[in-house]
């Protein structure tokens, strides 16, 4: 059985595994790099990125030279344009920045909203897709671009930098917001020149379970590798996550975290205004996405605010009591979730209570965050059974500390059985078989 390196880069970390198929036979610490936040901007410096990437390598003690191939799963959209020799010009902006509002209205006004949707799958975004952020760079920082010989996402920098090559995979190319995601069949010229940009600053796309490339000398040495070995194109996080629970058509993949993302896989996309709809990466699928983008954030938001004093544990068990009670322990307070904003809105909303009165007490606080958090939860079986892909209603959930995903899941309407998946990214990963491209 093949020996696999897996790299599992999050908004925050990186994490390195040795699998034996899909089972982990050693994970390496959380190697954590910083978000840069300033007002609606949340950058990576991507030399800071690589460090956590060669921490957790190292971490596996000399384990990473002797495998047979290296995957990779990445947080996407994470934005960097590169120069002829994929160092870095721009930092990797990531899925969390909101900065190119401006630039989302004008691309959509130019192209035209249905034309758009029909085209790469999804509203262009800020945070949702990249090309507002590319826009913004040309609007803004141009300077930073002058150079720029390739532009893509996290596995393609990933790529250049270890193996040399210039390759994404096609969940990645549709969170660039310049790819045919209905069609999984290249670049949009329109969509490009629409943007103002050349499509020979792209990767060239294939599927995640391809060769991209093989690890170069000054990589192996830098990274603790082996030189020569081959390096997977890679996908998105949650795409790794979904071929482990199945990856069949109306399979709900549901990750509940700090952010909560729940994923639908089809065969057949139809596009929806208030989904995110991209592909899986490998065997011609798609997949129709809500976010939440501050679930278990917003809950951990109020215990800071106004819960400081009290230890964890009671606090966890005040969670679960007001999570039994429901809706009438919140009083007349209500709570809109938007404490990160909306990866559906070109016009990002934003957190807010209403109905405090002079009486409210933080328990209502609390109680009204869980419950505007439950029925957001709940109302995203609707439109993702708008799409026409019949819903299996078997759950394959991962994460929910703290009992977040039986909060998340109290007031679904139907029948539901959930089933949890440990290390999903990761084992997921480990289910890829190379091929070459």
């Amino acid at each position: 059985m093949a020996t696999i390196l897996g790299l599992d880069i999050g908004s925050s970390s990186v994490i390195a595994g040795i699998l034996r198929g899909h089972k982990v036979v050693i994970e390496s610490p959380r190697a954590f790099f910083k978000s840069r936040c300033h007002g609606p901007n949340v950058e990576v410096d991507p030399e800071e990125l690589l460090r956590a990437v060669r921490t957790a390598i190292a971490s596996l003690e000399g384990r990473a030279e002797a495998v047979d191939s290296i995957h990779l799963a990445v947080m996407s959209p994470a934005w960097v344009a590169m120069d002829r020799n994929g160092k870095a010009l721009t930092p990797i902006v990531t899925h969390q920045d909101r900065r190119s509002v401006a630039e989302a209205r004008e691309i959509e006004a130019r192209f035209g909203a249905e034309q758009h949707l029909q085209t790469c799958g999804c509203r262009p975004f800020p945070g949702g897709i990249s090309s507002t952020t590319w826009a913004w760079f040309l609007a803004h920082q141009p300077q930073r671009l002058w150079r720029a010989d390739l532009v893509g996402h996290l596995n393609t920098f990933l790529h250049r930098r270890m193996t040399g090559a210039r390759v994404t995979d096609p969940s990645n190319a549709s969170f660039t917001g310049l790819y045919r995601t209905l069609k999984l069949d290249g670049w949009s010229e329109e969509l490009c020149a629409n943007l103002g940009v050349s499509s020979s600053l792209l990767p060239a796309v294939h599927e995640a379970d391809r060769i991209g490339g093989t690890i170069t000398p000054e990589a192996a040495r830098v990274f603790g590798l082996r030189a020569g070995t081959p390096m997977l194109v890679g996908m998105m996080d949650g795409s790794a996550g979904m071929v482990l629970a199945g990856a069949k058509a109306g399979q709900l993949f549901n990750v509940c975290g700090s952010t909560d993302v729940l994923a639908l896989c089809t065969n057949r996309p139809r596009p929806h205004p208030q989904l995110l709809t991209r592909a899986l990466g490998v065997q011609g699928k798609w997949l129709h996405v809500s976010t939440l983008a501050a679930a278990a954030s917003a809950i951990y938001w109020v215990r800071d605010q106004f819960f400081a004093e009290m230890p964890l544990e009671k606090f966890r068990a005040e969670f679960r009591r007001l999570s039994r009670i429901g809706p009438q322990a919140a009083g007349s307070v209500r709570f809109e979730p938007y404490m990160a904003g909306e990866r559906t809105s070109i016009e990002q909303r934003q957190g807010a209570f209403t109905g405090l009165t002079l009486a409210t007490t933080r328990t209502q606080l609390l109680s009204a965050v869980i419950e505007g958090l439950t029925r957001a939860s709940a109302e995203r079986l609707p439109l993702l059974a708008a799409t026409g892909t019949r819903l299996m209603h078997t759950v394959a959930v991962s994460g929910g500390s703290d009992r977040l995903d039986q909060l998340m899941h109290r007031d679904w309407p139907g029948r539901w059985t959930y089933r949890a998946v440990t290390d999903a990214t990761m084992r997921g990963l480990g289910l890829l078989v190379p091929k070459a491209i």
